[in-house]
């Protein structure tokens, strides 16, 4: 299973697919040590941290680097730009979004310097990022102003950070069509379109959302607002979409963080939208809830986190609409996010960080580092245990570590 590509290949499919995301962590000295948002348990300073998860290495791990961004800040979504050369962070308190300078030592391996906050206007609660090719970033922001049905999403200028504007479709206008709590957030540049989740308001129990939204990338006007649940009464709370394009069947994914299953919505060339959303996955089948995020890998593996029981289940996506299960990873209660890379001896392993918000249950505060041929979980980092800290997210050093998340 290739989850990397030489500087030639990342460069052809920068230049030639248009894809955000699509990119790999290269093959670069210290290619083991990532980047972790954390949040304090002990009423300290959340921040950033450089940390070391091959299991083959002595100091498997080991915490490098810290950079503090303040109480309560509750970093949350660690992101490259286009270009891999600018590392951000969403928060959902504190400035919302940050743009964070690193450096590397005499050795070379990382080392964070500091955060400058960027302006988000009144946007609060900073969720998912979006870079695209032509000079522009969008980011969810689910709480929008502030307001019980809020949630907003931001238009900024890659260049200089500042945001160009701000997109809110209030339900209370419109029913039908409307911008809702957004979380999860995918382009697909070559069409035009953009389409963003509506999952649950940020206290988590004034309201939940059960729709996903589809935008014009370029005119910002809602195309239409898709039911991705059993019913209108089923607050399944979408939480993730991938639009996928390049070489990818042309379909829409999402995933439900309360409804627990994964829905898909062929693209239809006609209309130059998608058709409705159907479920391809029931999690509750399995014995699995709370699915939230997507990766894949160049060979049209699926990697689906599924934060109860703790769970990453490997899908064959080359055939859709059918959804081949090939295997089930077991990681820890609140499995989430996940960066791939290789070990010194060359296995290939999937990182995962256990922990949804520190919810009850859903907050192992450990990383896994899986086998993903054999499924064998080569070593656990008990952040709570060892350092009185949750990961929130995890990145890699040298530029994504990852294929396509969304």
């Amino acid at each position: 299973m290739k989850l990397k590509f030489n500087l030639l290949s990342l460069v052809i499919l920068i230049t030639f697919s248009n894809c955000q995301n699509d990119n790999h962590h290269s093959d670069l000295p210290h290619d083991s040590s990532f980047y972790i948002d954390y949040r304090s348990l002990n009423g300290l300073s959340d921040g950033i941290a450089v940390i070391e998860l091959d299991p083959e290495a002595p100091n498997f791990g080991h915490i490098s680097s810290k950079l503090e961004l303040g109480v309560g800040v509750l970093p949350h979504h660690l992101y490259y730009n286009q270009n891999a050369n600018k590392l951000f962070t969403t928060a959902l308190g504190g400035n919302y979004l940050y743009e964070i300078k690193t450096e590397k030592d005499k050795n070379g391996q990382p080392k964070l310097v500091s955060a400058t906050p960027i302006d988000t206007g009144e946007n609060t609660v900073g969720e998912n990022l979006f870079f695209t090719n032509d000079g522009r970033y969008f980011m969810t922001f689910m709480g929008g102003a502030g307001g019980p049905k809020d949630g907003s999403i931001g238009v900024f200028n890659a260049n200089n950070n500042q945001l160009i504007k701000t997109i809110k479709a209030p339900v209370q206008t419109n029913p039908n069509q409307f911008i809702m709590y957004p979380h999860g957030i995918s382009v697909n540049e070559e069409k035009g379109l953009m389409m963003v989740t509506s999952t649950i308001h940020p206290d988590l129990t004034t309201g939940k959302g059960n729709t996903c939204t589809l935008l014009d990338l370029n005119t910002y006007e809602i195309k239409e607002t898709y039911l991705v649940a059993d019913s209108q009464t089923d607050m399944s709370s979408p939480v993730e979409v991938l639009l996928l394009r390049g070489k990818f069947p042309q379909y829409a994914l999402a995933t439900t963080m309360l409804g627990g299953d994964i829905w898909i919505a062929p693209y239809n060339a006609v209309t130059k939208k998608y058709d409705a959303f159907s479920k391809i996955f029931d999690g509750s089948t399995q014995g699995l809830g709370w699915a939230l995020e997507m990766y894949i890998d160049d060979n049209s593996r699926l990697y689906v986190s599924f934060a109860d029981p703790g769970k990453v289940l490997v899908f064959d996506i080359s055939n859709l609409p059918q959804l081949k299960l090939l295997k089930t990873l077991t990681a820890d209660k609140g499995a989430h996010h996940m960066v791939f890379f290789k070990t010194k001896k060359g296995k290939e392993v999937v990182a995962v960080q256990n922990n949804l918000l520190d919810i009850p249950n859903l907050n192992s505060g450990t990383i896994s580092v899986i086998e993903i041929e054999t499924g064998k979980t080569l070593g656990t980092i008990d952040l709570r245990t060892k350092y009185g800290m949750l990961p929130e997210s995890i990145e890699g050093t040298n530029g994504p570590s990852n294929y396509m998340h969304h």
